[in-house]
């Protein structure tokens, strides 16, 4: 029976050392050696970095994460501004929303001041003043309007008709209308809109990898060499998320497919290469 006992230790040791070797033959690990190299530098340790292991690729998980917060159509945002029907089908027509661009008048015609009653407001308001010499002038009133419809509409038809030959016989008075068009343009609203959007992704998307997709994750050391162990058999992505790993001028980061084959190691140099330029994709 004593005898027995003192096996025990042995037995057990053997059990755990035997567990040891086949988790070891069943599973994989994975070798990370991360390097940046600026320009016309030489290659830089990636030192005390983490990176995260994940069972789908972070740039899918960003995708899901955008997809939970769409942003409308650029046509979808238009219907809903509060403007008129004609301003809304300009915008669609020209696909822009941005009214105070400095080539607005550009693209602004006769017809559509004429039109277009935000931008007959706003070439009125931009030429008014007695600063544009035989420019015609309303004869027509709102008291008119209500006491005499009829005559009211013959004079603003014959003020309309008189303002289109006038901007045709001088194109350049559109110039600077752009100017007057800042209550009613919507481009503040559709970046707010994209900037709120962009912040909900950059938030919640390092968020879901950690809580939905992450296998594991790793410090590198000083040399930018980092070992996991134990890892099942399949494919993976080695990524940094929404960090950026620097060095010089260079800013990486890195979203890299790995697959982990039973008993085997794999070893992943993340290099410039197979990077995200952080740097680059900032600059527009």
């Amino acid at each position: 029976m004593i005898k027995a006992l003192r096996l025990v230790p042995f037995l057990l040791a053997g059990a755990l050392l035997f567990a040891t070797i086949a988790s070891a033959q069943t599973t994989g690990g994975l070798e990370i050696v991360a390097r940046i190299t600026p320009t016309a530098a030489h290659p830089e340790p990636v030192r005390a970095f983490t990176f995260y292991v994940l069972s789908k690729s972070y740039a899918d998980i960003c995708k899901e994460v955008e997809g939970n917060d769409v942003v409308p159509p650029k046509d979808k945002f238009i219907d809903g501004l509060d403007v008129t029907k004609e301003l809304k089908a300009w915008m669609k027509e020209h696909d822009t929303i941005d009214l105070t661009q400095p080539d607005l008048d550009k693209m602004v015609k006769v017809n559509d001041v004429m039109d277009v009653p935000e931008f007959l407001a706003a070439y009125q308001r931009s030429n008014s003043g007695g600063v544009t010499k035989g420019m015609p002038k309303p004869k027509f009133t709102e008291q008119e309007k209500k006491e005499h419809p009829d005559r009211y509409e013959k004079d603003k038809q014959d003020y309309m008709n008189q303002l289109k030959k006038f901007i045709q016989q001088n194109p350049a008075t559109i110039m600077g209308i752009e100017l007057e068009l800042d209550g009613v343009n919507p481009q503040r609203k559709w970046a707010l809109l994209n900037s709120n959007h962009k912040r909900h992704i950059e938030r919640y998307s390092p968020e879901m990898a950690q809580t939905k997709y992450l296998v594991a994750k790793v410090d590198t050391d000083l040399e930018g060499h980092a070992v996991i162990s134990n890892l099942p058999p399949g494919n993976y992505w080695i990524s940094s998320l929404n960090l950026d790993a620097s060095a010089g001028d260079a800013r990486e980061r890195w979203d890299v497919p790995v697959t982990i084959q039973s008993g085997r190691t794999v070893r992943v140099e993340l290099t410039n290469l197979n990077a995200a330029d952080m740097l680059a994709a900032s600059m527009p």
